[in-house]
């Protein structure tokens, strides 16, 4: 959804194959916070490879309509859904989060707008909570789900590991992007005149003995490796801080006592 230099992560096949794990990880926990409800019109801004927005519409009976910007992963998502007999749950539309394309008689008709993932990539987050309070109607809800990256904590500490995310972090200011944007959520609905009701942290960590755990050492790995070449850009580390931080987040992920803590900050407003 943000312009292509400003998404660092891409859209090559390997990071569609790190979404979809993502998606797997988080759907569950996020789907039961939008409490889609049967014939509830469901927005997905970022709708990205459309797994979240297929399961919406399951919940809702109706098509979800889904904007994503990127070409590529508006033609994965169309490949996931016929692969899964689920085309009819997708209202896909390429498009610009700051200026969605809605038509005239579909401002205002949305009972929720929903967007994950997508305000840390974009310059202007307030330009795009303010297409989603358009696009609900009276009542309807505005949910937002972002990271705020200061909260990552690993423990044993692997080495080099948090200086190298800290060089990533560096790579949204770069790019005139918020890598903390998670935090403020609730003042971003309000500045678009929504009600705020309710925040939550959604769990995106656990400890070895838990079946999640691998999975998130294996996202974070790689974040890691396609990022590498803003990492590098960033100056915050050469090449070897990088493959040495990698190489201890492999072996961090065969401790019995490692934990891996990091929640993704949730908001929802409505819209009076």
């Amino acid at each position: 959804m943000a312009p292509d230099d400003r998404y660092i992560h891409g859209t090559d096949p390997d990071e569609q194959r790190r979404l979809a794990d993502l998606n797997t990880i988080l759907n569950q926990e996020s789907l039961a916070g939008l409490a889609v409800r049967p014939g509830d019109r469901v927005l997905e801004v970022g709708s990205g490879l459309g797994q979240l927005a297929r399961a919406a519409a399951r919940a809702a009976g109706v098509a979800v309509v889904g904007v994503e910007r990127s070409a590529e992963q508006l033609a994965r998502a169309r490949e996931l859904a016929a692969a899964d007999g689920e085309l009819d749950l997708l209202d896909l539309r390429q498009g610009d989060a700051v200026a969605l394309p809605l038509a005239p008689g579909e401002w205002g008709s949305f009972d929720i707008a929903h967007a994950r993932f997508l305000l840390e990539h974009v310059p202007d987050p307030q330009a795009v909570v303010d297409q989603m309070a358009r696009a609900v109607r009276p009542g309807g809800r505005v949910v937002v789900e972002d990271d705020d990256h200061a909260v990552l904590r690993l423990w044993p500490e692997p080495p080099g590991v948090m200086q190298v995310w800290n060089a990533y972090i560096r790579t949204y200011d770069r790019l005139g992007c918020d890598p903390f944007v998670g935090r403020r959520l609730v003042s971003l609905l309000a500045s678009a005149g929504l009600a705020p009701r309710r925040i939550d942290l959604l769990r995106f960590g656990a400890c070895a003995a838990e079946p999640m755990f691998p999975a998130l050492v294996a996202n974070l790995i790689d974040i890691l490796v396609g990022a590498r070449a803003a990492i590098l850009d960033t100056a915050g580390c050469d090449q070897r801080t990088i493959d040495v931080a990698i190489e201890s987040l492999r072996a961090f992920a065969d401790r019995r006592d490692a934990v891996f803590w990091y929640t993704v900050s949730w908001a929802e407003a409505t819209r009076a």
